[in-house]
């Protein structure tokens, strides 16, 4: 992950992109390529859905649109000095203290 978000840096860097790259920048970018990724199941059944990897046409814009929601998350991270899995980690922690699995019967 930190490879990835030193590429992402990298790449801002030599386009002298940093002076755009603030977090109210990012996140509105985030939004963006995340309503672009909704975009391509919004009429889908959940059947369609389910299936959206099976043509390749949509499979290749679905993993475009991940990775560009991935890299804005990251680079907001970075930005903002968040660690990115220990961030999840701690989020898994509390949601399993909000939301108990059912015990045995």
């Amino acid at each position: 992950m930190a490879r990835l978000q030193r590429r992402l840096a990298d790449f801002a860097a030599a386009r002298d992109w940093g002076p755009y790259h603030t977090p109210k920048n990012l996140v509105a970018a985030l939004s963006v390529e995340a309503s672009e990724l909704v975009e391509v199941f919004q009429w889908l059944t959940p059947e369609e859905s389910a299936r959206v990897m099976d043509d390749p046409d949509t499979a290749h814009r679905v993993t475009d649109e991940v990775a560009d929601v991935l890299a804005y998350l990251l680079q907001l991270c970075e930005v903002l000095g968040i660690d990115v899995l220990a961030a999840l980690d701690a989020k898994i922690d509390r949601n399993e203290e909000r939301f108990p699995a059912p015990g045995p019967e």
